[in-house]
């Protein structure tokens, strides 16, 4: 009887607890699952959700994406937004849709999360593909930076900003978000050559109920910097662990992110094999929209 109540009252605290975890499925659950692991922090799955999950389980598979605690639409005022959290979200995903397995797609920071998760429970993982993911961040920073410099050599204002941010604690909050807002300034996340395909999904999600509910929690990276030590990492070696362990890594980003040197995508080239790597022209860091047919293509040949 004692047994039986405290398997009752774990099942109870479950069902409390899922519900600050937002997710929705989207095909056949009998489809090889495929779970969306979206970037960060502040981030949410509405971009993905909104423009490709129906679209990619279309091509046969189970396709399931969600919003991380404390961020979009899994508003939770106490989240303290660490990767232990994130595992937690992550196994409770598998829980609630009873998978034992499914694929890894992880996009910008997911990839961090993505590749940390997988690492420490491969038992769950069938494949890993980094999509615009995140694996080397000090180097994305760096790279950033220097593009900035060499962009506004001739403006001394800039210069100023960039040495200031320089000068930063490169393990904070503000560096992180001074960084990416210049390489916002120097549109690094937007597509050179705007598709009609490309518009089209573009103008169809911010007229939909997906762009509505993209929530913003812009205490989420002050809460992650506060609480969590690894914040600012390197995972070439964890992905090659990854590799070792048995589980394939695929890896596809834009040729036109500009958040990524050349440098850091032969390496990653280098790590996951030549034929499980694609870069995908006149695409940036939204690759599923700028994209999407390629995308599709390259998710639906590597994860058969």
């Amino acid at each position: 009887m004692k047994s039986l109540f405290s398997l009752l009252l774990s099942l109870f605290l479950i069902s409390i607890h899922a519900q600050n975890i937002y997710s929705k499925a989207y095909g056949n659950k009998k489809n090889p699952p495929v779970i969306f692991i979206h970037g960060g922090p502040s981030g949410n799955a509405t971009l993905f959700e909104g423009t490709t999950a129906q679209k990619l389980a279309d091509k046969g598979f189970y396709v399931i994406v969600y919003d991380r605690r404390g961020e979009g639409r899994s508003k939770d005022e106490k989240a303290t937004m660490t990767f232990k959290e994130s595992f937690e979200d992550l196994n409770q995903i598998y829980h609630t849709y009873h998978i034992p397995k499914a694929h890894i797609l992880a996009h910008s920071f997911g990839g961090i999360i993505g590749t940390l998760f997988t690492n420490q429970f491969p038992e769950k993982v069938q494949t890993l593909t980094l999509a615009g993911a995140l694996f080397t961040q000090q180097e994305t920073y760096d790279h950033i930076l220097k593009q900035a410099k060499e962009h506004f050599k001739n403006d001394p204002a800039q210069l100023k900003e960039i040495s200031e941010i320089e000068n930063l604690d490169k393990n904070s909050a503000i560096y992180r978000k001074r960084c990416y807002e210049i390489a916002g300034r120097l549109n690094f996340f937007s597509m050179p050559n705007p598709t009609p395909e490309s518009k089209v999904l573009r103008k169809e999600y911010e007229a939909g109920v997906f762009y509505k509910n993209n929530i913003r929690n812009t205490n989420s990276p002050i809460r992650f910097y506060q609480n969590e030590p690894l914040n600012n990492l390197d995972n070439t070696a964890v992905l090659k662990e990854i590799k070792r362990k048995g589980i394939p890594l695929f890896a596809v980003y834009g040729k036109n992110d500009g958040i990524f040197s050349e440098k850091q995508l032969n390496t990653l080239k280098n790590i996951v094999g030549k034929k499980n790597f694609k870069l995908i022209d006149n695409c940036s860091h939204y690759l599923f929209v700028d994209q999407q047919d390629e995308f599709l293509k390259f998710i639906e040949l590597t994860l058969r």
